[in-house]
């Protein structure tokens, strides 16, 4: 089981959490947790998922989640959870 964290911030706008998870649908990723919140008029998401059913390297989808974003102004980040979690572990 392969998973990642998917962040995306950004000026705030309607279908920007659509545009993500439609996005991670087509490539058989599945949401496991996500968290949004609105902050000072900036849209911060993150989520974790899982990966392990997709054919996409997780530098790919990185690159097609910001392609697919891309219209909305927002800035997607794409890391490995153990990455992710080694870097803000205390």
């Amino acid at each position: 089981m392969m998973k990642a964290v998917v962040s995306v911030v950004g000026k705030d706008r309607t279908g920007i959490t659509a545009a993500v998870a439609t996005a991670l649908a087509e490539r058989d990723i599945n949401i496991e947790d996500i968290s949004q919140t609105i902050m000072q008029h900036n849209f911060v998401m993150i989520m974790v998922v899982e990966t392990g059913a997709s054919a996409v390297a997780l530098d790919k989808l990185g690159e097609d989640l910001q392609k697919a974003v891309e219209h909305l102004g927002v800035v997607v980040h794409v890391q490995n959870d153990e990455l992710f979690n080694a870097m803000h572990r205390i």
